[in-house]
């Protein structure tokens, strides 16, 4: 996609197309919001210049992540300008994939084209974020890949499945470096005992350090006795417990996260307990844990933990 020059004026059509929207919805956020073109000139048809279309492009990725028109409009052209600056105060807020990206990360990992499966991860986790690039670009491509391996009877293309599970772990990890000095308790990120698949505690990861929020990662099959230890010795505002499976949807050492605390008497503190995965089962999950939907749910209650115990939460 060609970019406009700084000078350079486009038409709300061609804006539209170049969006992917209506030029009906272009009108109707610059008529609701006054998301338009900074100069009018008199007499003449609207041109929307390079920033215009940076403040719009913006407006068009908050709602694509659910934030509310009025209050995308609200925000959009701060972010626009962090863009501009190069600013990475906020996650990136990038387009979604589209299908031919996945297919070609599909086409590229079948032929064990570990290179351009490698740039393809990269260059999608670099443009979308983290979320979008989990969500739309990687998680597609491994569904597919073990949707074919359980089809062929565990047979066929495992070798496919572990090239693109390893440039996947490698891509994510690039991102997922807990940040320098955050003040607060971190969230606590851990594979249940047993558990071995760890791709979504990487992507909720590479996530939270995105937004610069503190966390540690303890990785796959994470003992119970180490995973206590690992709670007494942070004080974490959170832990999400990863389990892919019902055999390692454990209640136990979830139940005793749940119940430990710490701080003066009168002042304990307790962390909030996401029980994430397609393992826990509402019969499975103990009481007073969160299930998270999706990793956009995850993220956002991992958030609201940290922020009710950040600066002034306690």
């Amino acid at each position: 996609m060609s970019e406009l020059p700084p000078e350079a004026g486009a038409s709300t059509g061609a804006v539209a197309r170049r969006l992917g929207v209506s030029p009906t919805t272009v009108r109707s956020w610059e008529r609701r919001y006054g998301i338009g073109p900074a100069e009018r000139p008199p007499g003449r048809h609207r041109r929307w210049t390079a920033r215009d279309v940076a403040v719009l492009e913006a407006m068009c990725r908050l709602t694509a992540h659910g934030v509310p028109p009025a209050e995308a409009a609200r925000l959009a052209p701060a972010q626009a300008e962090r863009d501009a600056q190069g600013a990475r105060v906020a996650a990136p807020v990038g387009r979604v994939a589209v299908p031919s990206e996945v297919r070609g990360l599909a086409r590229a990992a079948r032929r064990l084209d570990g290179p351009e499966v490698a740039r393809l991860l990269h260059d999608g986790v670099e443009r979308l974020g983290a979320v979008a690039a989990w969500t739309d670009l990687m998680a597609p491509v491994l569904r597919a890949a073990g949707r074919r391996w359980a089809r062929d009877g565990g047979e066929r293309d495992v070798e496919v499945e572990h090239l693109l599970s390893w440039h996947v772990s490698s891509a994510l990890r690039r991102v997922a470096v807990p940040p320098a000095g955050a003040a607060g308790p971190p969230v606590l990120l851990a594979a249940m005992p047993g558990e071995q698949h760890t791709l979504p505690l990487e992507a909720v990861a590479a996530a939270l350090a995105e937004r610069g929020l503190p966390f540690r990662v303890f990785g796959a099959a994470l003992p119970a006795a180490a995973l206590a230890a690992a709670v007494r010795r942070t004080g974490p505002a959170a832990v999400l417990l990863w389990s892919q499976t019902r055999a390692t949807a454990d209640p136990v050492p979830a139940r005793a996260v749940a119940a430990t605390s710490w701080g003066p008497r009168g002042a304990r503190l307790r962390p909030a307990v996401l029980a994430a995965g397609p393992g826990w089962h509402r019969t499975t999950r103990p009481p007073g844990t969160l299930a998270p939907r999706d990793l956009p749910d995850a993220l956002a209650l991992l958030a609201r933990a940290l922020d009710a115990d950040g600066p002034g939460g306690r």
